[in-house]
């Protein structure tokens, strides 16, 4: 089938015709999966989600001329963009800034400790982990294993709880439309779904946005967006999909290392 002929089909299931042709047959095929199943098990059919909510972070960091091995990342924004997968809608978001390149911003800005008690009441005033069941995404590993950890140290703090399990959706992306890990950059997993980049690059909050909206896509696309990794005594591990399928857990106040 040509991408004109895949573009007529789609538009005639009354479903998303941007992307790349790959795209198109992945969200075609993923269609009459989903419609066959809905038959198979009556209406209402199966769902497609695991979790209410989604959470997309997406830390800034500070950073060195080729990031040398030894080199220790502070976080310096924390952004947090929140999507409920039964209305496929961004509905809430957080950022705090932790430095900046204004001297406002420098002056506004909270220690580490402060705005990750400021997230675990975020959390908490949104019923996430208690009433809902939801899950973290990242873009890639980095944000929780490297980020996330090395600033815990720095601050000595216990690494929180809700963060040791998230979505990697690099790692999904390339499995779900089957496309090499060097074509699952922010950038380029939105030109091949047929996006463009929405805000400013390089702040945690637009990152997170864009982020989102590709999770969205690929939901819409048939995708089911589950954990897949996890951090255990500082090291990074993956969660294989026979895994059984367990959401974030009630998020604690931070508590500093014994």
């Amino acid at each position: 089938m040509s991408r004109d002929e895949l573009k007529k089909k789609l538009a005639d299931l009354q479903l998303d015709t941007r992307g790349v042709k790959d795209v198109m047959k992945k969200r075609l095929k993923s269609h009459y999966k989903k419609h066959k199943l809905m038959q198979s098990a009556g209406e209402g059919g199966p769902t497609d989600t695991y979790y209410d909510y989604i959470c997309v972070v997406d830390f800034e960091a500070t950073c060195e001329e080729d990031n040398p091995a030894d080199f220790h990342h502070e976080i310096i924004e924390f952004p947090m963009v929140l999507i409920n997968t039964h209305t496929l809608e961004i509905v809430d978001s957080f950022q705090e800034y932790l430095t900046g390149i204004t001297q406002k911003m420098v002056d506004e800005a909270d220690t580490f400790p402060g705005v990750l008690q400021r997230v675990v009441d975020w959390l908490k005033e949104r019923e996430l982990g208690t009433k809902y069941k939801y899950a973290i995404l990242t873009d890639g590993a980095w944000d929780m294993s490297k980020f996330l950890n090395i600033q815990c140290q720095i601050s000595r703090l216990k690494y929180p709880s809700f963060a040791k399990k998230w979505i990697n959706i690099r790692k999904l992306y390339g499995n779900f439309y089957k496309v090499p890990r060097a074509q699952t950059k922010l950038s380029t997993m939105l030109e091949k779904l047929g996006l463009k980049y929405e805000g400013r690059p390089h702040s945690g909050l637009d990152d997170s946005r864009n982020i989102a909206r590709i999770a969205l896509r690929m939901l819409q696309d048939g995708c089911q967006l589950r954990v897949n990794e996890r951090i255990h005594a500082g090291q990074l591990l993956s969660v294989p999909s026979s895994a059984p399928v367990e959401g974030a857990p009630p998020p604690h106040g931070p508590k500093s290392k014994d």
